[in-house]
């Protein structure tokens, strides 16, 4: 597992920032640069599970570790859904296990750093140095609209 970390400053507030990571319409048009048809189904409470899927439904299966409203979200990465089923055990699930993403925002000269610390399965290490660039200019993008 290898440890990435992207952060970009967006001329908005943290809670505009935050609105638009979590929003149900814009997070499916920021994560895009993933997966065509990307969407999250949780609630995005503390403890509660997420899926993380493509247009296919399938994805990760994880669940919120932690949540400070405008300033940080933690995910933990427990397995994946495959053909509508939840797999923890398969090899293809186990290389997840455990994994972290962390979503950090801190306001910066009136603007906010959003600052993404991600655990990455080695054979993912080059598609996700490309597609986290991507992906956070268009949140920046969505985020500095008026």
């Amino acid at each position: 597992m290898e440890k990435q970390t992207f952060s970009v400053i967006i001329d908005a507030s943290p809670e505009r920032v935050w609105d638009i990571l979590w929003g149900k319409d814009t997070y499916t048009a920021w994560t895009k640069a993933f997966s065509e048809g990307s969407r999250a189904i949780t609630d995005w409470e503390k403890g509660s599970k997420v899926y993380f899927v493509d247009g296919n439904d399938e994805g990760m299966v994880s669940m919120v570790a932690d949540k400070v409203p405008n300033q940080f979200m933690s995910f933990k990465h427990l397995g994946i859904k495959m053909k509508g089923q939840e797999e923890f055990d398969t090899p293809a699930a186990r290389v997840w296990n455990g994994a972290m993403e962390n979503y950090t925002l801190q306001p910066v000269n009136g603007k906010t750093e959003l600052k993404i610390e991600v655990d990455v399965a080695e054979d993912y290490t080059d598609y996700f140095k490309n597609t986290w660039p991507q992906a956070l200019q268009q949140l920046k993008q969505l985020a500095e609209q008026n």
